[in-house]
């Protein structure tokens, strides 16, 4: 991937953006614009401007992903800007990316913040809890040593990182690892965020470097967000170490296949021989490449040997055969076809539900409009030759129609009532106040519980109530879409007022997210029959990090069902305002052609312009949607052709 792609990528989103935002000026000058509109493209184009897109690495140490992300982003850069060397480089999660609002800085959470009930995620919009280093953006030898950062360690008590859940006395592994007073070696940060202003992470690229597999278990944060939520993850194995069991593992547990996961098989370099030929070299490569795809049950087309260190040293030095022979660009064009394809699909099928919903409401407020002016015009034509008399009669039922109508809207107060108390159960059964609740409960169940059975019964229980609480909210969502469509249909029939169906609403993709984390949280805890105590304590700080993912999951179901209840009632709150204004128009008609009835072809003259101005309006309004329309279906014609 090259900075080119991602301008590509980055200037067909500003063109959807600018598309919409046109059509958003437009409707701002007409009658037909209203909060609810409003509030949709306001909100529509500010997931447009913070789009992001993520690519995790993740493998085991010294399997050369460091330099592997210096490889493919920031070769440009003519350094390296991880750090890279043998042994373990990296020992924290560490997201590169670029916010305006920040300076260029590293941003390091301390290790000590795992003792707390608190995930990386509570901490994020807590300044006061990182440690913030600034980088020289002119001084690369300075800028490299802040980077360093990453790889910082320090040596603690056995007692103090089992605190952390970074000792488990009963992986002999980690046992090996304690130094001769007895030490255990941990990183001295939990979490590291690089705020570099490199031109690919300008563009919205977002990168998160991993520390290891071990990590994988020990940090919630990996396996309930970043990971998950990455538009790309790539797995690195390394050619002169094979598929390990923890490779495997990992890669069922938290990766599997499908969109946008790609397995590497670095350091084909240590394959190369000068004794042997090239057909030699490439045999073998072949064959370690078809027993990785054999081992992680994949086609061997879906592992890609490369070399990342050559790829450096040929794209920094210019050589082509070099960076050729490194297989990179193979894994580039890969990484480009899978991440931005599926991106756009995102930006597309959120972008086009919120439009056809706004466009189907607009659509039907200018039918109505058009409706009720070729009604008026109708009354207004047929009173030419007429005499007072029956223009009088004319004005009576007119004024008949408005009491009519008048008095239907006090019927109304009783569906908003009902509406409001809907609406306040729907926020109850969705309540932060209730989620809190089930926290606190599980967290008192699991002090009180020495044993797994007790902690996994309250877990259990927990995710239970999750699940009635989003199914209790989704019936209140069907009773007001029934409620509402029912009002419609009413309204439609009895004024003639054409109202397009009220928008439906689905409360299914957070009952599927929070599936999805109780999916994870099964991986890690439900396989064995019992735990030992440092995976006990494990639980306990895994499922602080459930309960912050839960958390964004009802936070953003509250936003959306907020935003869904404006919406629903404002097309039929518009149409009545606008009907009631017609009714007005039409009773002052009648009234100064009863007192006037010379300017009665004036009036017919100002409804027949009108018409045409709304005939006018309604071909724009299908214009701009085809030039939406258009701008989501723009594909990268240079790189189609380039590829």
């Amino acid at each position: 991937m090259t900075a080119r792609d991602l301008e590509h990528y980055s200037a067909w989103r500003l063109g959807v953006a600018k598309t919409v935002q046109a059509y958003r000026a437009w409707l701002a000058g007409t009658p037909l614009a209203d909060a609810a509109a409003e509030q949709r493209l306001a909100r529509a184009l500010e997931r447009l401007a913070d789009d992001k897109m993520s690519v995790a690495f993740v493998a085991e140490f010294s399997r050369g992903k460091s330099e592997l992300i210096n490889a493919i982003f920031f070769a440009d850069y003519g350094q390296r800007i991880l750090p890279s060397a043998a042994g373990r480089t990296t020992m924290c999660p560490t997201e590169l990316k670029y916010d305006p609002a920040w300076p260029a800085c590293i941003r390091l959470l301390p290790i000590e913040t795992r003792a707390a009930k608190l995930s990386t995620s509570d901490y994020r919009d807590d300044a006061a809890a990182w440690t913030t280093l600034p980088l020289n953006l002119e001084a690369a030898d300075e800028m490299q040593q802040v980077f360093k950062q990453v790889s910082r360690t320090r040596q603690v008590s056995v007692d103090e990182a089992r605190r952390y859940g970074l000792y488990d006395e009963n992986d002999p592994d980690l046992a090996a690892t304690l130094d001769a007073q007895g030490q255990v070696e941990i990183s001295l940060w939990r979490h590291a965020i690089i705020n570099f202003p490199h031109p690919l992470l300008k563009q919205g690229l977002v990168i998160l470097d991993t520390p290891g597999l071990n990590a994988i278990g020990t940090e919630p944060e990996l396996t309930l967000n970043l990971i998950p939520h990455a538009h790309a993850v790539l797995f690195i194995l390394a050619a002169d170490t094979g598929v390990t069991k923890s490779d495997i593992e990992v890669w069922r547990q938290h990766i599997g296949g499908g969109a946008g996961r790609l397995v590497v098989l670095n350091k084909i370099d240590s394959m190369w021989d000068a004794l042997r030929s090239d057909a030699e070299v490439d045999g073998e490569i072949a064959r370690q490449q078809e027993h990785a795809a054999h081992m992680l049950a994949l086609r061997p087309d879906q592992v890609f040997p490369v070399s990342a260190q050559k790829a450096l040293v040929g794209k920094i030095t210019g050589d082509q055969a070099l960076l050729a022979k490194s297989r990179m660009l193979e894994l580039e064009r890969a990484l480009f076809d899978e991440l931005i394809p599926a991106k756009k699909d995102i930006i597309r099928q959120r972008l086009a539900g919120d439009l056809a919903a706004l466009g189907a409401a607009q659509q039907a407020m200018v039918a109505a409009r058009m409706r009720g002016l070729v009604e008026q015009l109708h009354e207004l034509r047929s009173l030419r030759g007429k005499n007072q008399s029956v223009i009088a009669h004319m004005m009576r039922r007119v004024d008949a129609e408005k009491k009519e109508f008048d008095a239907s809207l006090f019927k109304l107060q009783g569906t908003r009532a009902v509406f409001t108390r809907l609406s306040t159960e729907l926020y109850d059964s969705l309540g932060m106040d209730m989620l809190r609740d089930h926290v606190h409960e599980v967290r008192a169940a699991m002090g009180n519980s020495a044993f797994s059975t007790g902690m996994r019964e309250a877990v259990r229980v927990f995710f239970a109530a999750l699940r009635a609480d989003l199914q209790l909210s989704e019936q209140k969502v069907e009773e007001i879409h029934g409620m509402m469509d029912a009002m419609y249909r009413q309204f439609s029939s009895e004024h003639g007022i054409a109202l397009a169906l009220p928008m439906a609403f689905s409360l299914e993709r957070y009952r599927q997210e929070i599936a999805d984390i109780e999916n994870v949280y099964h991986k890690q805890f439900g396989a064995a029959a019992m735990l030992t105590t440092s995976r006990l304590s494990l639980m306990e700080r895994f499922f602080d990090s459930i309960a912050s993912a839960v958390k964004r999951c009802f936070k953003a179901a509250n936003a959306d069902a907020e935003a869904w209840l404006k919406v629903i009632m404002a097309p039929l709150e518009a149409q009545i305002r606008q009907h009631k204004e017609q009714l007005k128009h039409r009773l002052a008609a009648v009234q100064r052609i009863h007192e006037a009835s010379d300017s009665l072809e004036q009036k017919i003259a100002a409804f027949e312009a009108s018409q045409v101005e709304l005939e006018q309006q309604k071909a724009r309004l299908a214009e701009l949607a085809g030039d939406i329309s258009i701008a989501l279906q723009a594909e990268f014609v240079a790189l189609g052709a380039a590829a």
